[in-house]
């Protein structure tokens, strides 16, 4: 079992796939400890991953695995991490805006017994289009979170594996790791990392992915909530509407009693408004306890993952010592 994970998504890099792969060999063979790279082809259309393949046909310490479609950086990196085996795994990206000689400063921190190295890209490459949006869904996220770190977005980041192993990723939840890993109790730290610009192949950001991130701020808030207990925010929700609508019922029922007047004609919407709170009330009971059913299952059940690999490539320890002779 390898000491470290190296994980890599790649998509459409095929400019960078051989350098960045010498470059962090050539780092982890400085670091003088075992280790494994993790290359995961994301869907690509070009010659990425005939590239990785012939990466990984010369070195045995090269885990290549190739999902049958483009299925996102999220769901990429729950493939590594998923076929990756080190105590520790560090993820980065694969278009060589992170750079590779600085993986021994994460490593040096998960070594002073960190659970979590977040990177902090204090000075940014991209325009201001998207360092704004940028820097205000960081704020928003430390504020919700409670994670005092200044950048989440970035995926440069190493993780202990009992941590990571315990993070369900979906959707686009990898930029919001250390928040949902300091709902386990995990220790994080950050630090300032260089942001080079691009020099090859076309970047996969834009603007349009900040509104993404916005809604998934309301996820995070709801899952670092009530991921656990979900009926306590339905609950609190329908019993409002109940009460409320309870309420005014019985206001109307007494008007009715001391006056004798007809409510329906006067009083007609209030009581509509009565009903639809009742009712909605009671459906947000019931969701709230079908959300406990949902969560009681997902406890007791293994996921399902939110890939589907095409194959994995290794090539074995023999087979590299015949190749060399």
């Amino acid at each position: 079992m390898p000491k470290y994970s190296i994980v890599v998504p790649f998509h459409n890099e095929e400019d960078n796939v051989t350098v960045l792969y010498d470059r962090v060999k050539h780092v982890m063979e400085q670091v003088d400890t075992s280790f494994e790279l993790v290359f995961v082809d994301d869907g690509s259309r070009d010659r990425t991953y005939r590239l990785l393949e012939e990466i990984a046909a010369v070195d045995s310490r090269v885990l290549l695995v190739k999902l049958r479609r483009n299925f996102g950086q999220t769901s990429a990196l729950a493939a590594g991490f998923d076929h990756s085996s080190g105590e520790y795994v560090l993820a980065m990206d694969g278009d060589l805006q992170h750079n590779p000689d600085e993986i021994p400063g994460f490593l040096a921190k998960l070594e002073e017994g960190y659970d979590v190295v977040s990177g902090w890209r204090a000075q940014r490459a991209d325009g201001l289009l998207r360092r704004f949006p940028s820097r205000v869904a960081n704020g928003l996220m430390a504020q919700i979170s409670g994670v005092d770190i200044h950048d989440f977005g970035t995926t440069f980041k190493a993780y202990r594996r009992e941590v990571i192993a315990n993070i369900p990723l979906y959707g686009e939840m990898h930029r919001f790791i250390p928040a949902l890993a300091s709902w386990y109790g995990a220790s994080i730290c950050e630090i300032p990392i260089s942001n080079p610009a691009r020099t090859a192949g076309k970047s996969h950001y834009g603007i349009g992915r900040t509104f993404r991130v916005m809604f998934d701020l309301l996820t995070i808030r709801f899952l670092l909530k009530y991921m656990s207990r979900p009926l306590h925010f339905f609950g609190v929700v329908g019993a409002l509407g109940m009460f409320s609508g309870g309420g005014l019922a019985t206001w109307l029922l007494l008007h009715k009693i001391m006056t004798g007047r007809d409510v329906g004609g006067e009083h007609g919407p209030l009581f509509v408004i009565a009903a639809v709170l009742i009712l909605g009330g009671i459906q947000m009971i019931g969701v709230g306890l079908l959300g406990e059913l949902q969560v009681r299952h997902f406890y007791a059940q293994s996921q399902q993952t939110p890939y589907t690999v095409d194959r994995v490539v290794r090539m074995k320890p023999s087979e590299e010592i015949l190749r060399q002779s």
